[in-house]
């Protein structure tokens, strides 16, 4: 499943994942590309947990596929005016090239989330936008975070963040009925207890290196729960860090990454 942390501020939004990735039917690769700057230029990333595939392709290079379309690099019906496009125009083109044309159409069943972070052309707050594939399902993309919306995001592996921000793991109803409690009584339980132990994280007026501080730390520290787990949490998170920051004025910067081969001798894949 993996993890992903998405922080968002005044100042922009760090993006944050570990760089583990399921592939078929189950084999784990722990060097797998999960964000990626959509277009580039602008000030948009995506990530994604869930499958690392639909089909025989890596949803990296289906990602960087779908770039060619919106950049302009190549002739295309969808090529964003970079002057008026929108994050929810880019979000929408996301599930129809991902679910329409590569998932729903070949009969691939796949299970992936992808999250989509930055600036509508113009605007002078970022937004957070989701996409989800469910199998045979995938409904229209759905706003997570508007322009005034701010705070921290996690998907993927819920339980060590579910416990450290929210203050119950996603155990607490079963325990909660192997205890006594009342099984109608327990959504609102768990809400009241939640509204109790939440821990603030971030602030919107938060500096973008704090921001990035704490996407790291939340990412560490889910992989090192997941990792230290002895017997209830799978091993599906690990591999290097990687993190991206978008602001208003500097778009989007990668902040921390793994390199497959020195950029040294390979400049052009810093551009990547």
């Amino acid at each position: 499943m993996t993890i992903i942390v998405s922080v968002k501020i005044n100042d922009g939004i760090v993006m944050a994942s570990d760089s583990a990735s399921t592939f078929g039917i189950g084999q784990i690769y722990l060097t797998a590309d999960k964000i990626v700057n959509l277009v580039k230029g602008l000030p948009i990333g995506v990530m994604v947990t869930g499958s690392g595939s639909i089909g025989l392709e890596s949803i990296a290079t289906l990602l960087k596929d779908l770039r060619t379309r919106l950049d302009g690099s190549r002739k295309h019906e969808w090529t964003l005016d970079r002057s008026t496009y929108t994050m929810q125009q880019v979000a929408e083109r996301v599930r129809e090239f991902l679910f329409d044309e590569k998932s729903a159409a070949s009969g691939h069943q796949t299970w992936m989330q992808l999250r989509l972070c930055g600036y509508s052309a113009g605007r002078p707050l970022p937004e957070v936008w989701e996409v989800f594939l469910r199998e045979k399902e995938c409904d229209a993309a759905k706003l997570a975070q508007p322009e005034d919306g701010f705070g921290v995001n996690w998907n993927g592996e819920y339980e060590a963040l579910n416990r450290i921000v929210l203050g119950l793991g996603q155990g607490f109803g079963v325990a909660a009925l192997e205890l006594g409690l009342p099984k109608n009584d327990l959504p609102d339980i768990e809400r009241a207890l939640m509204r109790s132990l939440y821990e603030d994280l971030a602030l919107p007026a938060m500096p973008i290196q704090d921001a990035i501080d704490l996407a790291r730390y939340l990412v560490e520290t889910t992989a090192g729960f997941i990792r230290f787990s002895v017997r209830k949490q799978p091993k599906t998170v690990g591999g290097p860090v990687e993190i991206a920051a978008i602001t208003k004025h500097e778009g989007f910067c990668w902040v921390q990454r793994r390199h497959f081969y020195t950029t040294l001798l390979n400049p052009a894949q810093q551009q990547q």
